[in-house]
């Protein structure tokens, strides 16, 4: 049993450590962790506080998918850590362009990726992110980070120098080592080729001897490409393999983007063309949401000569380009995206002529990157790895295999491959393709956004709405050669790596004819609820008293100064700086310069004031937040600097500090939401319509597989195209769904005696409910319409079902019982004196095993009709 599976029993006897707060409130709070990375944090935890403690010195590796977030876990654990007593962190990898990026989202507050939050407290006491070049130099208070490369690493501790690092430093102190792209530790276990057997000292056994110094020493070892097949390494971390989530669970949790393979009988420059359009749709997709997100582009080619010939070609052909040409690219292939997108510039009034225009300038030569040699990778790292950026210019990258590891891009949507060779030549994946599928897994990271507030935001939402116009915001494309043995050879490869693209399958949901011409479809209304902010009381619209009343240090142009020989470790002179101190709060400073506080302000998306009104109702303005002593008024910075009274610049710079480390503390305290009890209408035909949904793994007798299909078990088998009642011509739901609908067609005669009308309606993701105690979203599977003529009109009843699987039931319990607080809670809202009369209710789930008897009584209740009134 792997270690991992010890933990996963562990956490179902709830005998799995919390999350520590520290580590959370040290994260940055624009970075909200997700539930597997909580598990993450909480296995590590549970291993290391474990009675005994764990083995000594401490070795676990986290298996986790590329873009999960491994680096968020490293912040956390060394938040951990050091709470635990640790203060020296070595973090190594093979990559030099890796470590760049990590010290920048380390140690770099400015960057869009850094890590930690504006103020980072563990138990109380403020904690600083120190770089070293050794541990001679360690802050026993802070957190020391030396970032090297495995290799430079071995050069350093055997090659003796002044101030370098020596196996003695380790011995001092203990040292937690994080290794990340571990998978390039494990040389000896699999192979050793000449140059590393030559070396007794091979960077790898340095590694292991840095460790093994002291018994307290930790290595956590981070990669997405453990190599399990091979019997050595199984044996090897068995029982190290900490945390496992390979990539087809971080896709099956939808924070990948879908990945689609383009194949076209085109030329490399006619591929790319037509990649650059379908760039361009998703660009205007995104800009036609109001979401500021720049698609990029990789055209990658086999050999670096390539590359650059091909970018010389590519910048020749933009600055040329007609709409013509694109016309004709448009007339030679016809798949499903590029028809969406043509449309979609139709419907606008985009012409060819005006799309090349667009492209010649979206992609000039000034909009294009490339990562070919190693020096030039090095120096631009910083800005492929900003490529999301709003000042970043670049729209394509060109690239040979510079950006296969280390690489963290998220707005990456199409790659293009310029080469039609084919190396496989027997069984076995050729190293050229699984490296493709690799780049293909590193493009695959999701792209956040949100058109809505209650959207998940790192996550797909559009698997079960493949018509959405945002679909294509959420699917990678790789442009290939129409070659089917390629494509064979490159599915293999996507799935020896987790991705298997073999295994989705789109299903149509199509409405009956029948129903769509009934009188209910066309006029009916359906019924649903809204989230809401939960009123927090008179007494909590402000800020939490242990902010509003606190000081805020600040050290700023303070004239501290000093002179150091070179070769010598003792300072030539020490100016030491003659400080004053000025007091002043928020409202004092806009009473001195409201400009002051007010740009300051707005460089923080937390103190936005939509963001404000929704957290303090009772506020009326921007300058109420700055100046009212229940917001900002009182809040006091004490400012240390050379100045009696502080210039304007550095009384700005002071704000902005102290405003950062309230923004992270306010975005720290979760706003509460809960579900409205008022249910507004909306027309059944706007809500219910046509759909194309992705069912992910198709298998017999479950999702993605008729009602009527042979698998089928024969009770639950149904031609649900003849049955009126149902409103689409098939049910392609899960066997449990399929179960339910069984269960409705047994008395659907019952059903129909007793009312005039009845229709059973599948809920693909069209209509959601927000639970009335947190607001939680709740897309129920099924509706069921009850109607009655009366006067005129109707009297109508709306039933939410909801089938559930045995293992799910005490997970999704609060949807159970939401379901049955409906009846009393739920309350119809008429807008038209005409709208029907409405009773909104649930059952308790359809479930055979555990909820037979309750669903049966319910739908009993629901045929004998309510108790008449005394």
């Amino acid at each position: 049993m792997f270690l991992y599976e010890e933990l996963d029993n562990l956490r179902k006897y709830r005998a799995i450590q919390p999350l520590p707060p520290c580590i959370r409130d040290s994260l940055n709070p624009r970075m909200p962790l997700r539930p597997y990375q909580e598990a993450a944090f909480e296995n590590f935890v549970t291993y290391f506080q474990r009675p005994g403690g764990p083995k000594r010195p401490c070795q676990v590796l986290f298996h986790m998918a590329t873009g999960s977030g491994k680096t968020l876990i490293m912040a956390g654990l060394i938040a951990y850590l050091y709470q635990q007593g640790y203060r020296n962190f070595l973090f190594f990898v093979n990559l030099t362009t890796i470590v760049q990026q990590t010290r920048d989202i380390f140690l770099n507050p400015g960057s869009a990726k850094y890590l930690f939050a504006p103020e980072i407290l563990v138990d109380g006491h403020r904690v600083q992110i120190r770089e070293v070049s050794n541990f001679q130099s360690s802050d026993p208070e802070a957190v020391n980070i030396l970032f090297t490369t495995t290799q430079s690493l071995h050069t350093d501790l055997w090659m003796v120098r002044e101030n370098g690092l020596s196996l003695e430093d380790f011995a001092q102190t203990p040292v937690v080592l994080l290794s990340d792209e571990a998978h390039h530790l494990n040389v000896s276990t699999k192979r050793m080729d000449r140059a590393e057997a030559a070396s007794y000292h091979s960077w790898e056994e340095t590694v292991r001897r840095i460790f093994l110094t002291r018994e307290d020493n930790v290595l956590l070892e981070f990669t997405a490409t453990c190599d399990l097949a091979n019997p050595q390494i199984l044996e090897t971390y068995r029982d190290k393999i900490l945390f496992n989530y390979p990539l087809q669970n971080f896709r099956a949790d939808r924070y990948s983007k879908e990945i689609i393979t383009l194949r076209a009988d085109l030329s490399p420059m006619d591929r790319a063309l037509q990649a650059l359009m379908l760039s361009q749709y998703r660009l205007k997709v995104f800009q036609a949401n109001r979401l500021p997100v720049k698609p990029v582009v990789l055209f990658k080619s086999a050999k670096i000569q390539e590359s650059a010939a091909f970018q010389a070609a590519f910048a020749e052909r933009l600055r040329t380009l007609t709409g013509g040409e694109l016309e004709r690219i448009s007339a030679l292939i016809q798949n499903p995206a590029m028809r969406r997108a043509y449309a979609w510039f139709a419907r606008r009034g985009i012409s060819f002529d005006a799309l090349a225009q667009e492209l010649r300038e979206d992609f000039s030569p000034e909009h294009c990157i490339s990562a070919n040699d190693d020096a030039a990778a090095e120096r631009k790292q910083l800005l492929l790895n900003s490529l999301e950026a709003p000042e970043n210019p670049y729209r394509a990258v060109f690239e040979v295999k510079k950006l296969d590891e280390g690489w963290d891009v998220l707005n990456l949507f199409d790659i293009v491959r310029l080469y039609e060779t084919r190396q496989s030549g027997g069984r076995r994946i050729s190293a050229s393709t699984v490296s493709e599928a690799q780049l293909i897994g590193r493009g695959a990271r999701y792209c956040p956004f949100q058109t809505a507030p209650d959207q998940p935001r790192y996550q797909r939402k559009f698997d079960r709405d493949l018509d959405s116009e945002l679909r294509i915001c959420e699917e990678l494309y790789y442009h290939c050669q129409n070659d089917s043995r390629y494509i064979a050879e490159l599915h293999s490869a996507l799935r020896e790596i987790g991705i298997d693209p073999d295994r989705t399958a789109p299903c149509s949901l199509r409405l009956k004819e029948s129903f769509r011409n009934s009188r209910f479809y066309r006029e009916g209304l359906v019924f649903a609820n809204s989230r809401v902010p939960l009123d927090p009381g008179p007494d909590a619209d402000g800020l939490p008293a242990a902010l509003r009343e606190r000081s805020f240090p600040v050290a700023l142009a303070t004239g501290a100064s000093g002179e150091d020989l070179v070769m010598d470790s003792a300072p030539l002179s020490e100016e030491a700086a003659d400080l004053r101190t000025y007091e002043t709060t928020f409202r004092q400073l806009a009473d001195l310069n409201y400009a002051i506080v007010y740009k300051a302000l707005i460089r923080w998306p937390a103190f936005q004031f939509d963001a404000l009104k929704r957290r303090f109702p009772g506020l009326s303005s921007t300058r109420m937040f700055l100046t009212d002593p229940r917001y900002l008024g009182a809040v006091r910075l004490v400012i240390r600097s050379r100045y009696d009274m502080p210039p304007a610049q550095v009384l700005r710079s002071a704000a902005e500090q102290v405003l950062g480390t309230l923004a992270g503390a306010l975005a720290s305290v979760q706003e509460q939401w809960t579900g409205s009890r008022e249910f507004h209408p909306r027309r059944m035909a706007e809500v219910f319509q046509d759909k194309t949904v992705n069912v992910t793994d198709p298998h017999v007798g479950g999702a993605g597989i008729s009602q009527n299909d042979h698998t089928v078990p024969a009770a639950w088998r149904l031609d649900l195209s003849r049955e009126l009642w149902y409103a689409y011509e098939d049910n392609f739901g899960t066997s449990e769904e399929k179960a339910l609908v069984a269960a409705i067609h047994a008395h659907i005669r019952e059903l129909q005696a007793a009312y005039d009308a009845v229709y059973l309606v599948r809920n693909e993701r069209q209509l959601s409910l927000y639970a009335f105690a947190d607001g939680a979203r709740f897309e129920p599977d099924f509706l069921l319409f009850l109607l009655k003529r009366q006067d005129g009109g109707w009297v109508q009843t709306q039933v939410f079902l909801e089938p559930k699987g045995t293992h799910l039931l005490q997970e999704d319990a609060w949807k159970e019982r939401f379901l049955l607080q409906l009846e009393e809670q739920a309350v119809p809202v008429k807008v038209f004196a005409g709208d029907p009369s409405c009773r909104i209710l649930g059952t308790h789930f359809f479930n055979l095993e555990r909820r037979e008897t309750e669903f049966a009584a319910d739908l009993r209740r629901l045929i004998d009709g309510p108790p008449r009134e005394a």
